[in-house]
């Protein structure tokens, strides 16, 4: 029995057997008010955030505030919250906490005792602000 094929060119050849490049936790990318987040659980965050700070619930709020953790390592939260009474919270939204975040966490909370534990998010709806 002999197996008939086609030649074709490696361009082809890629374009037939490229995948298409995903979030390994299958997040997907969303767009708000002109800015890409990574999640949707992100973008809802967000959204939130916007809503709370329209109505006076929190002062303001930071996206993407970076830590430096020394030795060339930072860690990038999703969100840096200022409340009304003056204190502040770092939010991360998460939903899947791996070893490197765990210890990102630990090395941001130690170095950094002003803020106080990093809070993770897994739900926007769930998401209530501490002041």
């Amino acid at each position: 029995m002999t197996r008939k094929t086609e030649a074709i060119d490696a361009a082809e050849f890629r374009r037939a057997h490229a995948r298409r490049a995903g979030h390994k936790f299958s997040a997907v990318r969303t767009e708000r008010d002109g800015i890409r987040f990574p999640s949707k659980l992100e973008a809802r965050i967000y959204d939130r955030l916007c809503a709370l700070q329209e109505r006076g619930a929190i002062v303001g709020f930071l996206r993407q505030p970076r830590f430096d953790l020394g030795g060339g390592t930072t860690y990038a939260a999703d969100f840096l919250v200022f409340h009304v009474d003056g204190s502040c919270e770092v939010v991360d939204a998460k939903g899947h906490e791996t070893k490197a975040f765990i210890r990102s966490k630990k090395q941001t909370e130690a170095r950094y005792p002003w803020i106080g534990e990093i809070r993770v998010v897994k739900s926007a709806r769930a998401y209530m602000p501490d002041a």
